[in-house]
């Protein structure tokens, strides 16, 4: 056990508890919470600046630290990170999740190791994490932006359904610097319509709720 570890369980009154956390699965995927076991295949996956540079908040290097730090956040704080994984075998493939602020909508995130690029995890992912907000934290809009250089990411966000409100500024971590970035939200009654009418991909995309804490 490591001393975040062991600083972290005291935190928490000696108990890690993983059940209160959501797992969600969809036709490929697992997105569950991330482990301290997970630390050396994050590594490998975000040590990368083709990913750092499009994420407002990833470093480069990204080492070991930062992924512990990145897990004890998921059990402390009101982000709620999640790990992505293939349902095949249960290997790492990226990361997603949700921020819940006191005051607006959620916001959903989320970046995949290069070597998964182009196989539509991002948009499965994503699609997971908006359904679990919407249908179970009773959302009733959910945010998401994207950096204007990153047409990828902008177009996972258009095939969640999202639409464009407006252009701003995010602090880039890597960069030390503001970027801009194309804000997007997605309202509860659109998110309904694209379910049950107009998009059978949507249909399909709903995940099953493994575990999750109550609202």
């Amino acid at each position: 056990m490591t001393a975040l570890e062991t600083e972290l369980e005291g935190r928490l009154g000696g108990d890690l508890r993983e059940s209160c956390m959501p797992v969600l699965e969809t036709e490929r995927l697992v997105l569950r919470v991330p482990r301290f076991e997970d630390v050396p295949a994050v590594v490998a996956l975000a040590n990368d600046r083709r990913i750092a540079e499009m994420t407002a908040n990833l470093p480069h290097p990204y080492a070991a630290k930062d992924a512990e730090n990145w897990i004890a956040n998921a059990w402390t704080s009101q982000d709620h990170p999640l790990l992505i994984t293939l349902k095949a075998n249960g290997a790492p493939i990226g990361a997603t999740g949700f921020v819940m602020p006191d005051t607006g909508d959620p916001e959903i995130g989320y970046w995949l190791g290069t070597a998964h690029w182009g196989r539509g995890y991002a948009t499965e992912a994503a699609r997971a994490v908006v359904d679990h907000l919407f249908t179970d934290r009773a959302a009733e809009a959910v945010a998401a932006r994207a950096r204007v250089v990153n047409p990828a990411s902008r177009r996972v966000i258009e095939r969640c359904g999202f639409q464009w409100v407006g252009a701003g500024l995010t602090r880039s971590r890597l960069l030390a610097s503001s970027v801009p970035v194309d804000k997007f939200r997605l309202e509860r009654t659109l998110w309904a319509s694209l379910k049950a009418w107009r998009d059978p991909i949507l249909r399909r995309s709903a995940p099953k709720v493994i575990a999750c804490c109550p609202a």
